[in-house]
C-alpha cells in the first residue's frame, strides 16, 4: 500500500511539474498590416503587367514570442507575402538581435507564398519590365517592410503574460502533388504524387483559458488565386487566419507554410475556392484547438547555420545566347547574370539557412529557406520518429526552389525554368539534396534531437 501511495504522489508530482513548467512560458503577440500604398504591382505570376487599386482583405506581419528568461526566448514572425528577400530578413534580425541582445538563431521569418500580394523587390525582377519610378516604390516598400517585422516583435515583446502552451496536430486534404510524371515524361498535378496534409497547431492560453495565440501550418502554394485575378489578397492562408480570429476573438492567428515547392491546391482558380481552402484549414485548426492537445513549456533552445548550394556550371556563351535568343525573361536573366559576371560577383553558390527551434523536450520547428519541396519535410520526419516536428519552408528568405535530388533529375519548372524568374545563374547541382540534409542534421544536434 505505501509503495503504491508513492508511485502514485511520485505521478501527481511529475504532472503538476509538467503543468507548472508550461505555464511560467511568457508569450507574446502582435499584429502590422503590411499591405502597400495602392495601386501596387503584385507579384508571383509573370504577366500582370498592370499595378492593382483592389483588396479583398489586408495583409499582415505578425509575430509570436515565447519567453522562458530574458536570456532565452524564441521569435516567430509570419507575413502575407510572397517570400522576405535575404537583405529585408538580415537588416530586420540585425536590429533585433541588437535591440533584445538576441541570437540570430532565436528569430525565424516565415512568408505564407502568397501570390496575391506586392512585389518585394528585387525578387523575380524578371518577371516584369518596370520604369524607375515603379522600382524606386518597389525599394522604398523594401525597406519599410525591414521596419514593419522590427515593430511587430516590438508589439509583441510589450505584451508577454504568463501563459500555457499546448500542441496538437489535424489534417486538409486540399493540397496535391503538382508533379506527377507521366509515362510521356511529362510533368502534371496529380493526387498520386508525395503530400504532406499534416495540420500542426501550437497554442497559447492564458490563466483564464483564454485562446491567445495559434501558430498553425500546412505544406500547399498559397496560389489559389491564379494570375488572371490582380487584387491583393492573403489566398487561403488569408482567409484562413480571418476566420480563426473571428471565432477566437482575442487570439492572433499566425499561420506558416510548409515544404509546399511541390504542392498546388485543389481545385483551384478564383477567390471563392481561395475562401473554401481557408475555411477547411481554419476548421483542421479548431478541431485541435477545442480538442485534446499535449503541453509543452521550456527549455527553449534554438540552431541556425548555412550550407552552401553548388549551382551546375554556368557561362558566359550561354548568357550571351539567352540575350541575343531568348524570350524576354532569358534574356532578362541573362542581362543579370552578365552584370553579375562583369562584377566578378561569385555565382558559384548559394548561401542557404536552416534553423530549428525547440520547445520543450519533445517539438521542434524546422525552418528550411527557400520552395522547399515537400519530400525533405517527410524524410526529416521519418528521421526523427520521436520528435513532434513543425516543418516550415519559406523561411528567412526565398530566392528559388530548392528540389531533391530525384526532382533535379526530372527537370520541369521547380528545378529548372523557375530559376529563370528568380534571376538565379541555373540549376543547382546534385548535391543539393545531401547538404540541406546535412544542415537539418546539425541544427537537430545542436538542439539535442538525434536521429532514429
Amino acid at each position: 500500500m505505501a509503495i503504491r501511495l508513492k508511485y502514485a504522489l511520485l505521478l501527481l508530482l511529475l504532472i503538476l511539474q509538467q503543468v507548472s513548467f508550461a505555464a511560467f512560458v511568457k508569450v507574446g503577440t502582435g499584429s502590422v498590416v503590411i499591405t502597400p500604398q495602392l495601386p501596387f504591382h503584385l507579384t508571383g505570376y509573370a504577366g500582370r503587367d498592370n499595378p492593382t487599386a483592389e483588396k479583398v482583405h489586408d495583409l499582415w506581419a505578425k509575430a509570436l514570442v515565447i519567453e522562458e528568461s530574458a536570456d532565452s526566448r524564441i521569435i516567430i514572425v509570419t507575413t502575407d507575402l510572397l517570400g522576405l528577400t535575404p537583405a529585408i530578413s538580415d537588416a530586420a534580425a540585425e536590429r533585433l538581435e541588437k535591440k533584445y541582445g538576441i541570437k540570430r538563431s532565436q528569430i525565424m521569418f516565415n512568408s505564407s507564398h502568397t501570390h496575391s500580394g506586392p512585389m518585394i523587390w528585387p525578387a523575380l525582377s524578371v518577371i516584369g519590365d518596370y520604369d524607375t519610378a515603379t522600382i524606386k516604390g518597389f525599394t522604398r516598400y523594401a525597406v519599410s517592410l525591414t521596419d514593419k517585422l522590427v515593430e511587430v516583435v516590438d508589439m509583441a515583446m510589450q505584451h508577454l503574460t504568463p501563459m500555457e502552451l499546448s500542441y496538437g496536430s489535424g489534417s486538409a486534404e486540399f493540397a496535391i502533388n503538382r508533379r506527377q510524371k507521366m509515362a510521356n515524361g511529362s510533368i502534371i498535378p496529380g493526387r498520386s504524387g508525395h503530400v504532406d496534409h499534416d495540420v500542426p497547431v501550437l497554442m497559447a492560453k492564458d490563466a483564464q483559458g483564454t485562446v491567445k495565440a495559434i501558430l498553425f501550418g500546412y505544406a500547399c502554394h498559397n496560389t489559389t488565386v491564379t494570375g488572371t485575378h490582380n487584387v491583393i489578397n492573403g489566398d487561403y492562408a488569408g482567409f484562413a487566419q480571418i476566420e480563426l480570429e473571428e471565432k477566437y476573438p482575442e487570439a492572433t492567428a499566425l499561420f506558416f507554410i510548409g515544404c509546399a515547392g511541390d504542392q498546388n491546391p485543389s481545385p483551384r482558380g478564383t477567390l471563392e475556392l481561395a475562401a473554401q481552402h481557408g475555411h477547411e484549414l481554419a476548421e483542421a485548426v479548431e478541431k485541435v484547438v477545442s480538442g485534446k492537445t499535449k503541453p509543452v513549456g521550456t527549455p527553449l533552445r534554438s540552431a541556425f547555420v548555412k550550407t552552401d548550394l553548388t549551382f551546375q556550371p554556368v557561362t558566359t556563351q550561354t548568357m550571351q545566347h539567352d540575350l541575343l535568343h531568348g524570350n524576354k525573361y532569358e534574356q532578362r536573366r541573362a542581362k543579370l547574370i552578365t552584370e553579375a559576371m562583369n562584377k566578378g560577383w561569385d555565382l558559384s553558390a548559394h548561401s542557404y539557412p536552416v534553423q530549428a527551434m525547440r520547445i520543450g523536450n519533445k517539438l521542434t520547428i524546422l525552418s528550411l529557406s527557400g520552395e522547399t519541396v515537400v519530400d525533405y519535410a517527410l524524410n526529416a520526419k521519418k528521421q526523427y520518429p520521436g520528435e513532434q516536428l513543425f516543418v516550415a519552408g519559406y523561411c528567412n528568405q526565398v530566392v528559388c526552389y530548392i528540389p531533391t535530388e530525384r526532382i533535379l533529375e526530372e527537370g520541369g519548372y521547380e528545378p529548372v525554368s523557375s530559376m529563370i524568374y528568380y534571376g538565379m545563374p541555373g540549376p543547382f547541382d546534385k548535391s543539393v539534396e545531401e547538404k540541406v540534409n546535412a544542415a537539418i542534421r546539425a541544427v537537430m544536434q545542436k538542439i539535442g534531437v538525434s536521429k532514429k
